[in-house]
């Protein structure tokens, strides 16, 4: 068995998949390591499973406004079921026999840098096999869920993002800490599966990155369904004297919150804290700063790669599955002497906006710059916006629709710089916003795309008439 290979990746999960599976395309030789699951977390604990938790619940929301239909109580059973099988039980048997496919060597092993283009990995008998890589290391490690320093907090033992995907019950009570996608998209899933007392405690409003009309639209439908938000409060202290029992949230203002369960859902770190970044020049703990080829900054021999999380660009699964491909790619046209500087072989995407779907209900989704960020960026901005429930395809969906879109324009180059719907079903809509952000589509020709009738997507026709097109 061979301990050297053209390309080492250190972590299995979509992007460190897609980074092995390009450069074996491009000619060369690569191992994978992965401590846990083949497939990382967004296939086991986060993205898969976290969808098929609200997509009943989106469901009976979406029949619910629509007059001659009913849809009896969710069976969160059914729904956990599912998931499991989404999951696939949590079996990578699946995932590893596709990377032996590509094909590159799957070692399983907790990988830590051990020195230039070496990797150490120890596996759970305790033995050490070190990897040597003749080209490239790709660090594809991720990131964890960040649990703020309050008192009493992490002897609480509260859930996470891994946790609430991996429920194998729903509590009766529950807090959330944080107003961020997991806490939004989280809180309405285990709401809707039964936790029937909710509370979303968030320092800011919901959604803070988002257009502010994104977080008010999902905080009237988090009230109209019974979930309590608290905006502008801190918490203070933490304490669940037995463990597994009731767990109560001390605040800066108002009364203390008890519940069954915590979840702390305020931000990831990159997981390179145990990562022998030391051994390289690197600072443990840390983001990975890399060039737009997604080579890392200051380390001598230009050999050091990161995709996905881990390098902090866009804590997204498609960018760095998407950054995974640009890697690849560039690794093995180096290894050949080609040119490197081609357009599909450095990272764009970050630089116009990455593209995001929240699986709330109303659904909310962009891509791009929001107008505050084009603002704070110079650019000579003009937004408009517009009702989405005024579209005769919206109104369709069911009563009561709401939903708002906005368009932020560049006016110097009339092209757009962000896009933003918020309402039922809109996710679908997002791609031909990213299109036409990417290709900077000039409003001009945008004008002569036709969306089709009755479809939500007459949004497109209503944006650029407001415009004034």
């Amino acid at each position: 068995m061979s301990d050297e290979f053209d390309v080492v990746v250190v972590g299995a999960g979509p992007a460190g998949e897609n980074v092995a599976d390009r450069a074996v395309k491009g000619g060369l030789t690569a191992a994978i390591v992965e401590r846990n699951l083949a497939g990382g977390e967004c296939s086991y604990w986060a993205c898969v499973p976290s969808k098929a938790l609200l997509r009943p619940v989106e469901l009976v929301a979406e029949v619910s406004r629509v007059p001659g239909l009913t849809l009896g109580p969710i069976d969160t059973a059914a729904v956990l079921a599912r998931r499991d099988e989404a999951v696939s039980h949590l079996d990578d048997g699946g995932q590893a026999e596709w990377i032996k496919s590509v094909p590159a060597e799957f070692v399983r092993g907790h990988g830590r840098l051990d020195g230039p283009k070496r990797v150490a990995v120890t596996a759970k008998d305790g033995s050490v096999r070190t990897l040597t890589a003749r080209r490239a290391v790709v660090l594809a490690t991720g990131s964890g869920a960040a649990v703020p320093p309050i008192p009493g907090l992490a002897e609480a033992s509260p859930w996470t993002s891994h946790e609430v995907t991996a429920a194998t019950s729903v509590p009766g009570r529950l807090v959330v800490l944080g107003g961020g996608v997991v806490a939004c998209e989280m809180a309405q899933a285990m709401h809707g599966l039964g936790a029937r007392e909710t509370t979303v405690l968030a320092r800011g409003g919901l959604l803070g990155r988002m257009e502010p009309f994104a977080g008010e639209l999902v905080a009237e439908s988090f009230a109209e369904a019974g979930i309590t938000v608290r905006t502008g409060v801190q918490v203070t202290k933490v304490e669940r004297p037995t463990p597994g029992g009731p767990v109560t949230v001390h605040l800066s203002e108002g009364p203390p919150v008890e519940a069954d369960e915590l979840l702390v859902a305020t931000g990831r770190r990159p997981a390179t804290g145990d990562l022998g970044m030391e051994t390289v020049g690197l600072e443990a703990g840390r983001s990975v700063e890399v060039d737009d080829s997604m080579r890392a900054t200051g380390v001598p021999g230009d050999w050091l790669y990161a995709v996905g999380d881990v390098n902090g660009r866009a804590l997204l699964t498609h960018m760095g599955k998407y950054q995974a491909r640009v890697c690849g790619d560039v690794i093995a046209a180096r290894a050949k002497g080609e040119t490197d500087d081609l357009p599909g072989l450095r990272d764009v995407a970050d630089v116009y906006g990455a593209p995001q779907v929240i699986f709330t209900d109303p659904q909310v989704c962009s891509v791009g710059r929001t107008e505050a960020q084009a603002r704070a960026e110079g650019f000579d901005v003009r937004a408009v916006e517009y009702d989405l429930g005024r579209v005769t395809g919206a109104y369709l969906q069911g009563d009561g629709y709401r939903g708002r879109a906005k368009a932020v324009v560049d006016e110097r180059r009339r092209v757009l710089l962000g896009v933003t719907f918020a309402g039922p079903a809109v996710g679908e809509m997002l791609h031909s916003a990213t299109i036409a952000v990417v290709a900077e589509v000039p409003l001009e020709r945008l004008w002569h795309a036709v969306p089709s009738f009755p479809t939500a997507s007459e949004i497109w026709l209503r944006l650029l008439e407001t415009y004034g097109l």
